[in-house]
């Protein structure tokens, strides 16, 4: 169900921020000082914005089930005298609602707020040391992949916007997504729920914009025209052949050396049926079958992904691979049936989106820190908001100076630690991203 909270006067709310207050009795004119203005906020709510990151990063949830998150963010907006604040969206999504003084455009401003299966040994203070269901086991649950730090950055851009809508030309809508990494199996969630349940509608946003913190160069933003993250499909064969004994192979059919020929197969399609100066992976990541070592077992099941950078090469890829086990099990007497589970497609940076917002990374980090890089194979669902609107996706670096590169844990590693100081970074980042297309925009 989605709730709906409606505006409050500033007069009324409860908590507001004293800076905010003062700044908004004497807030001078947008067009001269909003850069300032944004700097000025995002240094004074620095320490505020890290410790709403460790509460989250304390108390993670996983996709579907970001409750508590959820509750923080509907609260903070509601609090900031948000127009409309908007829950329930795709399970827990957030969505609130800021209209400023003046006509404009609307854009859009994205953070997801899941976190990953995965056991911490970071060691840091503020740990998880949270256990939850997935998929019917136990797991330990960290934010391995900073989006702990999307929220809290998202929230500190909504503070310091929200004090300043008297000047905006235009409208805001903060995005608070949940699931990015995917719902667990057999629900649906993420940014295309988001989409569907009207995340996107009144208003529509004429752009959308995104971030992503991770192990790259401390406090640099690095950006692409075009794709930026691949599509994922989530790969799945099931071959069956006969069960029999181990010490007579002739009176069954075994599936597990038919998956083993699919699988080296599978390596085949890109190197020989599609051009390989496409990019493409297709990797198996688990395989399961039998129970006993003297038994060839009736079935294994084996799952995997594809990544593409090419929504063409993505429909044929997964052709092929239909075409190659299907044909390399009928050649062995078995049946292999191949099916899909999660798929996201291809993220895309609106070229001309970045060309326009370029000169606001390059000021707000340095021309010499605002980086162009090469599209990842590591997949967004972010792509699903820019399918339907003009999008650009950033990645914030938060390696720690101390670390060398190549040393640094990655996202999703149970050892990935972020340097907080990146976070102001970020909030100045979602918030002038905002500013300065809503002005660019308007005149």
């Amino acid at each position: 169900m989605m709730a709906r909270v409606g505006r409050k006067t500033l007069k009324h709310l409860v908590g507001w921020p004293l800076l905010a207050c003062a700044v908004l009795a004497s807030q001078p004119a947008l067009a001269e000082t909003r850069h300032e203005t944004i700097d000025q906020w995002a240094l004074a709510i620095e320490d505020r914005v890290i410790a709403w990151r460790r509460d989250i990063h304390q108390n993670p949830e996983l996709g579907n089930r970001e409750t508590r998150t959820a509750a923080l963010v509907a609260d903070h907006l509601t609090a900031l005298g948000f127009d409309e604040v908007r829950t329930g969206i795709a399970h827990t999504g957030v969505v609130g609602v800021l209209r400023g003084g003046k006509p404009g455009p609307t854009v859009a401003l994205r953070a997801d707020m899941d976190a990953l299966p995965v056991t911490e040994q970071t060691g840091l203070p503020f740990a998880s040391t949270v256990r939850a269901m997935y998929n019917g086991q136990e797991v330990g649950v960290m934010h391995a992949c900073g989006h702990d730090t999307h929220v809290a950055m998202l929230m500190g851009a909504a503070e310091i916007l929200a004090g300043m809508r008297d000047d905006l030309p235009g409208t805001v809508s903060f995005i608070f997504q949940p699931a990015e990494e995917g719902p667990p199996e057999g629900e649906d969630g993420g940014a295309g729920l988001m989409v569907a349940e009207g995340a996107l509608d009144n208003p529509r946003p004429d752009a959308i914009f995104g971030l992503h913190i991770g192990a790259r160069d401390l406090n640099t933003l690095y950006y692409a025209r075009g794709v930026m993250h691949a599509s994922a499909d989530v790969l799945k064969i099931k071959v069956t052949g006969k069960q029999t004994h181990g010490a007579a192979p002739h009176r069954g059919i075994d599936p597990i050396v038919v998956a083993a020929q699919i699988i080296m197969g599978l390596q085949t399609i890109h190197s020989r049926q599609i051009d390989t100066r496409e990019t493409a992976v297709i990797s198996i990541g688990s395989i399961h079958g039998g129970v006993r070592h003297n038994i060839i077992p009736e079935e294994i099941e084996m799952i995997g992904t594809v990544r593409t950078h090419d929504a063409e090469v993505r429909e044929m890829i997964r052709e092929r691979i239909k075409r190659t086990a299907e044909n390399i099990a009928e050649s062995a007497g078995a049946q292999a049936v191949v099916s899909w589970g999660y798929g996201v497609p291809v993220s895309y940076n609106e070229p001309a989106l970045v060309d326009q917002m370029l000169p606001s990374l390059r000021r707000l980090a340095g021309a010499a820190k605002v980086l162009p890089t090469p599209a990842v194979m590591g997949y967004e669902d972010f792509a699903y908001f820019g399918e339907q609107v003009p999008g650009m996706f950033v990645f914030l670096g938060a390696r720690r100076p101390d670390v060398p590169r190549e040393k640094a844990e990655p996202n999703h590693s149970p050892r990935f630690v972020v340097d907080e100081s990146a976070l102001r970074l970020g909030v100045r980042t979602y918030a002038t991203l905002a500013v300065d297309f809503l002005t660019g925009r308007a005149r």
